[in-house]
């Protein structure tokens, strides 16, 4: 008792001299006591989840990153074991995850709001003085701030480029799809097949154009989707081609916790089609990455696909730990991290948008509910160079990533100024 009295002293010293305000010790006791009693309402359905499923998570994840971080530019690449990856896909993440992003969400009292989250800023290095609202007691939660908007003009869109960067970042990896291989960190692949799955949306246009019925048109799918699974990776890849002269290109953009958390719009295309995969909430930490093969395409996904100028576009947005949700501005009806533990990888609900959903460089497109990973993959002519990326490198929204502009499309859009 004489500890928690000595404690509670010490927090009312250091609350005065950072705000020079008087917090009485009836209103602190106040505060501590609406917390008790609201944590001692919890839920208690899963005991055993909270009591073992925690540390367990803890310690794996700390024995995964430490192993991995041991790995140097001279070895080679060592990956989890199947053991070991299915023991950390067991963990209960998915819901914890969920907690995490309701904890987000508790309001902060106002006194303790600057306080609270200037340690957040401190901590990751948070730009406050680009925020459209800097005074950090406005934001009511921890969740606000993570999707904090930016003044404008804070990203300038580079204009000499059709490409520009879709967030603020550290770039994983970057380069050619080969065979339909994907490199997750260097070293690390996982499947196109497996991220992408069926490329369906030429059934549904076909399907659509010749009139046919809802459920007609649901058995051609049905059936695209069993043919799916006897192609091989390089016809699925050629299947993506619009022409057969361009190639496949990638690009993965980790967002960290401190990074400004909302994405947009890397270049001027049409998405047609949202497929959301009900996967798992592994860490996308770049340690983890370059440890489980795969990673990308066991978690859960909106994989958004349409055109842009060359062809194929796809741009995803990757579920991880502790992300509490993925939002999509022009697509209410995108529910993520629901609580469905049982459903596998490969299980996905398709959205088509039969009129398209036209969007230019740099138009705000969606946000995480705390840092995650997006995944560019299109088609380019093979003349494309990526303009001056190199793996790791920090990135900021509406830089340049590649394609630079032609003189007759820059008296294009003279012309449409």
């Amino acid at each position: 008792m004489m500890q928690a009295c000595q404690n509670l002293q010490r927090m009312q010293r250091i609350l005065k001299s950072k705000y020079m305000m008087t917090i009485s010790s009836s209103s602190l006791r106040h505060q501590t006591q609406r917390f008790a009693e609201t944590w001692s309402r919890r839920p208690t359905r899963k005991p055993w989840v909270w009591r073992a499923g925690v540390p367990v998570t803890a310690g794996l994840l700390a024995y995964i990153t430490m192993k991995s971080s041991r790995k140097t530019d001279t070895d080679s690449v060592k990956l989890a074991s199947n053991l070991e990856v299915s023991l950390y896909r067991s963990l209960p993440l998915r819901a914890m995850s969920r907690v995490w992003g309701k904890f987000n969400e508790l309001p902060l009292p106002e006194f303790s709001r600057h306080f609270l989250l200037s340690i957040y800023v401190r901590m990751f290095n948070c730009n406050v003085q680009e925020a459209l609202v800097e005074d950090l007691s406005q934001y009511r939660n921890l969740g606000e701030f993570f999707r904090r908007a930016l003044k404008p003009g804070a990203r300038p869109l580079a204009e000499d480029h059709l490409l520009v960067m879709p967030s603020d970042g550290k770039v994983l990896n970057f380069g050619k799809v080969v065979d339909g291989t994907i490199e997750q960190v260097k070293g690390v692949n996982y499947s196109l097949k497996g991220f992408l799955g069926p490329n369906n949306l030429w059934v549904y246009k076909e399907g659509k154009s010749s009139g046919s019925c809802s459920s007609d048109l649901e058995m051609e799918l049905d059936q695209s989707d069993l043919e799916f699974k006897g192609i091989s990776e390089s016809q699925h890849y050629k299947s993506l081609l619009h022409n057969k002269d361009n190639r496949l290109y990638h690009v993965v953009i980790y967002l960290a916790p401190g990074d400004y958390h909302r994405f947009h719009s890397p270049a001027d295309w049409t998405v047609e089609h949202r497929r959301h995969f009900h996967g798992e909430l592994l860490s996308v930490n770049p340690m983890i990455a370059s440890y489980v093969e795969g990673l990308f395409s066991m978690n859960e996904r909106a994989v958004y696909t349409g055109s842009w100028k060359h062809g194929f576009f796809s741009y995803t947005a990757v579920g991880a730990t502790n992300v509490g949700s993925i939002r999509t501005y022009f697509d209410p009806k995108l529910e993520t991290n629901t609580g469905c533990e049982g459903r596998k990888e490969m299980t996905y609900e398709d959205e088509f948008f039969p009129r398209g959903v036209s969007l230019k460089r740099g138009d705000a497109f969606g946000e995480f509910r705390l840092g995650s990973t997006i995944v560019m993959i299109f088609e380019a002519p093979k003349t494309f160079d990526f303009t001056e990326l190199s793996l790791n490198k920090s990135v900021r929204m509406g830089g340049a990533l590649g394609e630079p502009v032609t003189a007759k499309e820059k008296r294009a859009r003279a012309a449409q100024a």
